[in-house]
């Protein structure tokens, strides 16, 4: 394993969240180029035989649909926001846990908790599929 394989993976890993965050915000040849490249983990080479283009533009096009991921997370912090209510949603559950109360009022708030999650996800996807944004 090389110094650059966990920078690697965290960008694989970043690009991939931002993706599922702004995929329909993306050109249809973005959303192929980063699919293949992150999501099947084809080499630019490979890319590039199927495209029928050079190494070179497969790695311009990857390059730039990676800015404008980047741009669209600077610009409406989707996954930012998501990771912040992910984490108090974790830190909810923790505490209703440990609370000396009645097993199914309980299981209410954690229902609740859960279903807060869960439509967070929704409207963060009702908005970026339907051009709310």
């Amino acid at each position: 394993m090389t110094t650059h394989e966990p920078d690697a993976l965290a960008k694989t890993t970043r690009i991939n969240l931002l993706f599922d965050f702004y995929e329909p915000l993306l050109t249809e040849k973005q959303r192929t180029f980063l699919k293949y490249y992150f999501h099947d983990d084809y080499s630019l080479g490979e890319i590039a035989a199927e495209s029928g283009i050079s190494r070179q533009a497969v790695y311009e096009h990857v390059k730039r649909a990676e800015q404008v991921l980047e741009g669209y997370e600077a610009k409406l912090n989707l996954l930012t926001k998501h990771e912040a209510m992910q984490r108090l949603a974790a830190g909810l559950e923790r505490q209703v846990a440990e609370l000396p109360i009645d097993h199914t009022f309980k299981q209410r708030l954690l229902d609740d908790i859960e279903q807060l999650t869960k439509t967070e996800i929704t409207c963060v996807t009702e908005v970026t599929n339907h051009g709310g944004i």
